[in-house]
C-alpha cells in the first residue's frame, strides 16, 4: 500500500516502481502478494497515514482476497499502525519493519545478528505502547488501575537497557574493526569497497574478481555481513575487496545507524566500485539513490569507478552491445552520459574485467614498475 503526495517533486521513483520493490521485499521475506493499492493525498493523514474511505476499502477486500498482512511503502507512526490493525483486524506492517525482518532472515554472523537486533529494539521501543493497548482501556476498573503502565515501563525499561548492551558489543566490534584496519595500512594494503543497490551483482563481481567462493543469489539482501577478498592486479599488485550491504530507496535510519561499524568500512577504502545492474528499468533511479546515500555517509568525494554490471543481458555473444546503448532505453542509456566513464562489464561471463582491473591499477597509483616493487616485497616478507 502506498501514497502518492499530489504535487511532491520528489520522484526519480514512481509509486509503482516502489510499490515494484516492496512486493519484490515482501516476497524475499517469504510471503506471497495477493494485492496492491495506491492513493493519492495532499499528504498523508494522521490517524491511518490512508484516508478513511482507503482504510474501509482495504478491510472489504480482506474477505475477498484473504490476507493476513497489509504492509505500507512507508513507515508507519506507532500509533498509525495502531489505528490501522485495530481497523482492519490484521496485522499491518510497514517498510522498515519488513527490512529489519529480511535482514534478520540473512544475518549469518554475530556481528550482523548484533547490529540486526540493535535495529529492531530502536524500531520497537516507541511502538512498545500498543503492546499494552488492552491493558490501557480496563485503567479504571475496579482491581487493573495502572497494570498496563506498570509492564509498559517495565518493558521500556528492559529495552532500553538491552539496546545500551548491544550498542557496547557492536562499539567494540568497532574497534576491533579500526585495529584491522590499521594494521591494514600498516602493510600498505590498499583496500576496494563494492557499493551499489541491492541485487545489483556486487557478489557475482567478488567473485569474477577474486576467484573465492562468495554467496551469490538473486535475492535482495543476499548478502548481508562484510565479506573480504584479496584480488592480484594484471601487473602483479594485489588489493583487498570488501563487499557490504547493498543500499535501498528509503533504507531505514535504524538500519545506517546500527550498521555504523560495517559502513565505517567504506570510509577507509582508498576507491570505491559503483556496481549498477544496466538491465534493470529503474537504474538510474538506483544508482542515484547509492550516490545520495554515500553523501549522506559523507562519502560523495571518495574515489569511484562506476560499474554497469549485467551486460550479457543486453549484449549479443561475442559481448557487443546489441543496437547500442539506445537498447536498453532512455534511462539506462542517460546513465553514461551522466557517468561517461562507467565499465560495461558482465560479471558472471567475464567481460570486460581486464579493462576494470587495469581501471583499478590507476586508480591505485599501480604501474608496472609500482607493481614490481610490491611483489618483491611480497616476496622479501614470505
Amino acid at each position: 500500500m502506498a501514497v502518492e503526495i499530489k504535487g511532491r517533486g520528489n520522484s526519480r521513483w514512481s509509486s509503482q516502481s516502489s510499490l515494484d520493490e516492496l512486493a519484490q521485499l515482501t516476497l524475499t521475506a517469504g510471503a506471497n502478494v495477493v494485492g496492491r493499492s495506491v492513493q493519492r493525498l495532499e499528504r498523508p493523514t494522521s490517524a491511518y497515514y490512508v484516508g478513511r474511505g482507503k482504510v474501509q476499502e482495504l478491510a472489504s477486500l480482506r474477505y475477498r482476497l484473504g490476507y493476513s498482512t497489509v504492509i505500507f511503502d512507508d513507515e508507519l507512526s506507532p500509533s498509525q499502525q495502531r489505528n490501522l490493525e485495530d481497523a482492519l483486524e490484521v496485522k499491518v506492517l510497514d517498510r522498515t519493519a519488513l527490512i529489519l525482518d529480511i535482514f534478520a532472515q540473512h544475518a549469518r554472523t554475530r556481528e550482523g545478528a548484533l547490529q540486526v537486533e540493535l535495529a529492531q529494539h530502536e524500531y520497537l521501543l516507541p511502538r512498545l505502547a500498543g503492546q499494552w493497548a488492552h491493558l490501557e482501556r480496563l485503567e479504571g476498573a475496579i482491581g487493573t488501575r495502572g497494570p498496563g503502565e506498570t509492564q509498559l515501563e517495565t518493558d521500556r525499561r528492559l529495552i532500553r537497557r538491552k539496546i545500551q548492551h548491544l550498542k557496547q558489543q557492536i562499539e567494540e566490534v568497532r574497534r576491533q574493526r579500526a585495529l584491522y584496519r590499521r594494521r591494514r595500512a600498516r602493510q600498505g594494503v590498499s583496500v576496494i569497497s563494492l557499493v551499489g543497490y541491492t541485487n545489483a551483482g556486487k557478489s557475482t563481481l567478488m567473485r569474477a574478481l577474486s576467484g573465492a567462493n562468495v554467496l551469490v543469489e538473486d535475492k535482495l539482501f543476499a548478502t548481508l555481513d562484510p565479506v573480504t577478498r584479496r584480488v592480484v592486479l594484471p601487473h602483479g599488485g594485489a588489493f583487498l575487496l570488501t563487499d557490504t550491504v547493498g543500499f535501498i530507496q528509503k533504507l531505514p535510519t535504524q538500519l545506517v545507524a546500527a550498521f555504523r561499524a560495517t559502513l565505517e568500512e567504506l570510509s577507509e577504502a582508498s576507491v570505491l566500485l559503483h556496481v549498477v545492474d544496466i538491465t534493470h528499468p529503474d537504474a538510474a533511479e538506483q544508482a542515484q539513490t547509492v550516490e545520495d546515500t554515500l553523501a549522506d555517509l559523507s562519502l560523495a568525494d571518495k574515489p569511484c569507478i562506476t560499474v554497469l554490471n549485467k551486460a550479457d543481458l543486453i549484449c549479443g555473444p561475442d559481448g557487443s552491445p546489441i543496437e547500442g546503448l539506445e537498447a536498453l532505453g532512455e534511462a539506462r542509456a542517460s546513465l553514461r552520459y551522466w557517468r561517461p566513464d562507467a565499465l560495461l562489464v558482465s560479471a558472471i561471463k567475464g567481460w570486460g574485467l581486464t579493462d576494470l582491473l587495469g581501471r583499478i591499477e590507476g586508480a591505485l597509483g599501480l604501474g608496472e614498475g609500482e607493481a614490481a616493487s610490491w611483489a618483491y616485497r611480497e616476496r622479501s616478507a614470505g
